[in-house]
C-alpha cells in the first residue's frame, strides 16, 4: 500500500500543473510500457483495444472479460514503477453497483486511476441516457471516496464516437460528471479545436484529448492553449505498431521482398530501453 499510495499521489500532482501537459501514453503490453518508462514518459495508461488487439481478440464490448481486463491491468502496473491508469470501457456492466465494484477492483491491483465511458455495447442504443449515465458516474465516484488513497477518476462522453455528434449534449454529460466528482473529463473523438476549447472552458477540472484519427492534426502546443491539461494517445501507438507489421507482411506477401527491414528497430535500441527500464525499477 505505501508505493501504491505514493504512485496514486504522484499521479495526481501531475494532474494539478497549470504550466505543463501531462503526455499520457497507452501501452498495451509490459514490453511497451517498459519502453515507454525508458523513454522518460512520467505515466502510462492502458489502452482495452490495444489490449484485446495483443491477445487475438476484437476490440468489443465483451470480448474482454472484467477478470482478464483486471489481471492485464495488474501486470501492466508491476511492470513499471510509473503510475498506472487504466481504460476500463463502461465498467464491464451497466449497473451503478457494477461500475462502483469495478472501480474497487481496479484500485485493489494497485492503479492510480481508471477512465469509464456512457456506453452501453449496443450497436442501436450506443449511449446510456442522460441520468443514468450520471448515476454510473455518481456510483464511482462514491467507490473511490472510500478508497485510504487518491484514485484519478476519469468521466468520458462517447457522442462524438458513435455517430451521436452532439456537442451540446457532449458538454451537458461532463459538467454533470464533474458535478458529481469526477476527477477527469474525456469526450473523445472531437476534431476541432474550437469544440475542444469550448469544453475546457465549460468545466473546471482537467480535460483529456485522446489523440485518434479526429485529433492526429494537432500539437500539444494547440492543445495547451485551448486549455487541455492531458493527452493520451489511446490505441494509436498499438495501431501503429500493428500497421508497420501489416506493411512488412503485405511486402513480403505481395513482393516477395524484405525492405520493411531497414525501418525496423534495431535490437540494441530495443535492449538499450528494456535494460534502462530494469536499472530504474529496481
Amino acid at each position: 500500500m505505501p508505493l501504491t499510495k505514493q504512485k496514486a499521489e504522484h499521479f495526481e500532482q501531475l494532474h494539478n500543473r497549470e504550466d505543463k501537459v501531462l503526455v499520457l501514453p497507452n501501452a498495451w503490453d509490459k514490453g511497451s510500457a517498459r519502453m515507454m518508462q525508458a523513454m522518460g514518459f512520467e505515466a502510462i495508461a492502458t489502452t482495452s483495444a490495444g489490449y484485446a488487439f495483443s491477445v487475438g481478440k476484437r476490440d468489443w464490448p465483451g470480448e474482454v472479460s472484467r477478470k482478464e481486463a483486471l489481471e492485464h491491468c495488474a501486470m501492466m502496473v508491476k511492470a513499471t514503477p510509473l503510475p498506472v491508469s487504466a481504460d476500463l470501457e463502461n465498467g464491464f456492466g451497466s449497473r451503478p453497483d457494477t461500475v462502483a465494484e469495478t472501480i474497487r477492483q481496479a484500485a485493489a491491483t494497485g492503479l492510480a486511476g481508471c477512465t469509464i465511458e456512457d456506453t452501453t455495447g449496443k450497436q442501436d442504443d450506443p449511449i446510456f441516457d442522460f441520468t443514468h449515465a450520471v448515476e454510473r458516474i455518481t456510483a464511482a465516484v462514491e467507490a473511490r471516496r472510500s478508497l485510504k488513497r487518491p484514485f484519478i477518476l476519469t468521466a468520458r462522453a462517447e457522442n462524438f464516437l458513435h455517430g451521436r455528434p452532439d456537442l451540446d449534449d457532449t458538454i451537458s454529460r461532463l459538467i454533470a460528471f464533474e458535478a458529481a466528482g469526477a476527477d477527469v473529463l474525456y469526450a473523445p473523438g472531437l476534431s476541432s479545436i474550437e469544440d475542444i476549447e469550448r469544453v475546457c472552458n465549460a468545466v473546471t477540472k482537467p480535460v483529456n484529448v485522446v489523440i485518434g484519427t479526429a485529433a492526429a492534426h494537432f500539437t500539444l502546443t494547440d492543445l495547451q492553449e485551448c486549455g487541455v491539461r492531458r493527452v493520451s494517445t489511446g490505441s494509436s501507438f498499438a495501431r501503429a505498431a500493428i500497421g508497420g507489421f501489416l506493411q512488412a507482411a503485405r511486402e513480403l506477401r505481395d513482393k516477395g521482398t524484405f525492405e520493411y527491414a531497414q525501418y525496423a528497430a534495431s535490437f540494441s535500441e530495443v535492449d538499450d530501453l528494456l535494460a534502462t527500464a530494469r536499472k530504474a525499477h529496481t
